[in-house]
């Protein structure tokens, strides 16, 4: 047990969430008795995260207008414009857009405030940048969307595990000591730290993992390979997936793809013989314009092959964000409320009417979704105000010049942030804000474990939490909203009650003692529910739906004028849009700037030497980083990190139609070297 002077607590960083005690001057230890790095580990930037709390870039001080001033005199402005301009121009004319690192009680209180408060129905988050396609894919399938419906450690135990798009050694790396034992095998345009400790490696060209998973597919039912009596037992909707895969034989796949047919017939082998297997999808995979059908046709691999809702063996995805679970669930996600419940359904409306105490028919509709959102802003019927909490937009979203053109024309920007990020830069007026040692909160893992975050030190003089700028402006507009993450805690449990995520059972006292507790959890007696689809799957059938789905190119191939791939991505050193990992000196030495990653083959035809300045530019902008070369790639395609501005100018913001995802992860550039 930790000592008096030592803080059990959470890393602030991704959806894996290692366990970490802060000690006398902020020196951070792992825990052991969390599941997720029970071994005791952390990744560099775990371990520096206590460098984040006494960063000299830190504000202590609201900004109105760039000049500091009391606390006050900024709630006041803010509370002002945001009255006058919903009177003048309504409530959907004020926005609000949230983040996926967010805690519960934050996520929450933020949907509550943008539909009680404000009254509008233009509430968003980033995590559309994330899980939205593995989400939308999932609840299609299995009527619930878990990252992992299944305790992470149950991987350790597995003969194979498949990732498709996923580079946890980079991303998540303690994630890693739970794959010591299965064999890998690694769907990956690069052959990234994942893939060289991969048994088996497929490297398809960008944007055509939806033909690979057919092909897996097609050759699973053509050799026989399917679990026939799971299908018929367990699933729905086989026989029409059966047919739509005609098309898909190996050898056209192979020619889409560029991966060997021996290589695909080894993967789903491999997979079919397993005594226990997982088949797990990542951005890489999901980041398209068609990543929910991509995630579809990866899950419909795996129903084929009888392994969701079994023990030691299943379907996941692998959140991204610190709390990508949690804070989607619980109402900050522009068509859902708290509990994971539909914003459009009567019912739901009802009840969560009924927590808050207020009449069901006002709260608004669902609104645009992120992108959309960002697109909006400051046009003629988009919104003329928005409020934004823990998110970078001017470095994640795609096309960011033009998305920072449309928070520059904006009447008010306000940002809650704890340094000026380049989209704090812009705003009117920022709150310095706590950050996660500071300030207590319940975080939802990737495995949908919730988890507690304990305040270990006091923040500095001058900073509040988000849950404070919350309760005071929401104060000021004549709502009544608590700032204590308890209270606000115990209210959520209220409103997700019944909800497919329902949090009714959960305590903070639980959750302390038990190192996490599964939802749904329906009642304080109830265990928590880490396996949710073992009798059954959360349809009205109780089976899992197979869908068809059918492969088609990316929204921008490459042609004359731009014939390179451009794929983005996360490096070890560095975390999302970089706000926190690029001012703490240990990870900026270890990746100091961007950089674009070429093969020697195209490096050479180009005429690129390492270290060589190179211009990148896309229909959308252009970018200039340094050259890396590398045969860990391929030669059609080029790699940045989207850590710094730059990566995001040139990637595509076309939207997947179901779950309204950005195509982060192909579009077509051209490269050169800058003279």
């Amino acid at each position: 047990m930790p000592g008096s002077d030592v803080t059990a607590t959470h890393c602030p960083y991704c959806a894996l969430q290692c366990g970490m005690e802060i000690g006398p001057g902020l020196a951070i230890s792992p825990r052991t008795d969390i599941p997720a790095n029970a071994s005791g580990a952390l990744c560099q930037k775990g371990w520096t995260a206590g460098e984040l709390l006494t960063n000299g870039e830190r504000l202590t001080a609201p900004l109105l207008h760039g000049e500091p001033v009391e606390w006050d005199v900024a709630l006041d402005h803010v509370a002002e414009r945001l009255s006058s301009i919903r009177a003048e121009h309504g409530p959907d004319a004020v926005a609000v857009f949230g983040g996926g690192g967010l805690t519960n009680e934050k996520a929450y209180q933020l949907g509550k405030f943008a539909r009680v408060a404000l009254g509008t129905s233009q509430i968003d988050y980033n995590g559309r940048f994330c899980m939205s396609s593995a989400a939308a894919a999932s609840t299609r399938a299995f009527g619930m969307d878990r990252g992992l419906p299944f305790p992470v450690t149950d991987l350790a135990g597995a003969d194979v595990v498949l990732l498709a798009g996923a580079n946890v050694a980079e991303t998540m790396p303690p994630f890693l000591r739970h794959l010591s034992g299965p064999r890998l095998i690694v769907i990956d345009p690069r052959r990234t730290p994942t893939a060289r400790q991969a048994w088996l490696h497929l490297q398809p060209t960008p944007g055509t993992d939806l033909a690979l998973a057919l092909g897996l597919l097609h050759l699973a039912v053509a050799d026989g390979l399917v679990d026939e009596a799971y299908v018929a037992a367990r699933t729905s909707g086989f026989e029409e997936v059966r047919t739509s895969l005609a098309s898909w034989w190996p050898e056209r796949v192979e020619r889409i793809t560029g991966v060997p047919v021996h290589q695909m017939r080894q993967a789903v082998r491999a997979l079919a013989a397993a005594g226990g297997a997982y088949v797990l999808t990542g951005r890489g995979a999901e980041q398209h314009a068609k990543g929910t059908d991509t995630v579809t046709a990866f899950i419909n691999l795996a129903l084929a092959l009888g392994l969701p809702g079994r023990r030691g063996s299943g379907y996941g995805c692998l959140t991204g964000q610190g709390n990508g679970q949690g804070g989607r669930e619980h109402g900050q996600k522009a068509d859902q409320l708290p509990g994971y419940r539909r914003i459009d359904d009567p019912a739901a409306r009802e009840h969560v009417a009924g927590v808050w105490g207020v009449p069901a028919d006002s709260i608004p509709g669902p609104g645009r979704s992120a992108y959309e959102l960002l697109d909006a802003l400051g046009t003629p019927d988009g919104p003329r105000a928005l409020l934004l909490f823990g998110s970078n937009p001017v470095i994640s979203a795609p096309g960011s010049e033009r998305i920072a053109a449309r928070l520059g024309a904006l009447d008010l920007l306000v940002t809650c942030d704890f340094v000026l990020s380049e989209t704090a830069a812009l705003a009117d007026v920022v709150f310095p804000v706590t950050q996660w040692a500071e300030e207590s909160g319940t975080m939802t893992n990737l495995e949908g474990r919730v988890l507690l975050r304990n305040r270990a030190v006091a923040p500095p003089e001058g900073v509040r939490s988000d849950l404070d700028v919350i309760a005071a402006l929401a104060g000021r507009l004549g709502h009544a909203f608590p700032a204590d993450p308890a209270e606000v805690f115990d209210e959520l449990r209220r409103a997700s009650a019944g909800g497919i995520a329902d949090y009714s059972g959960i305590t903070y006292e639980r959750v302390a003692a038990e190192k996490g507790v599964f939802w749904p959890c329906p009642e304080p007696g109830h265990p928590g529910t880490p396996r949710p689809f073992l009798d059954s799957f959360a349809t009205p059938d109780g089976r899992a739906r197979f869908v068809p789905v059918q492969h088609r190119p990316p929204a921008e191939e490459t042609d004359e004028d731009y014939p390179v791939h451009l794929s983005t991505g996360r490096v070890l050193a560095h975390y999302q849009s970089g706000a926190q990992t690029r001012r703490i000196a240990p990870l900026v030495q270890a990746v100091p700037e961007p950089y674009v990653e070429l093969h020697p083959d195209l490096a050479e035809q180009l005429g690129i030497a390492p270290g060589d300045v190179v211009r990148i530019s896309s229909r959308r902008g252009e970018s200039k980083a340094v050259a890396r070369i590398s045969d860990a790639i391929r030669r059609d395609t080029v790699f940045m990190p989207f850590h710094w501005e730059g990566a995001n100018r040139l990637t595509n913001p076309a939207l997947d139609p179901a779950s309204r995802m950005p195509e982060f992860k192909v579009c077509a550039v051209r490269v050169e070297r800058d003279s």
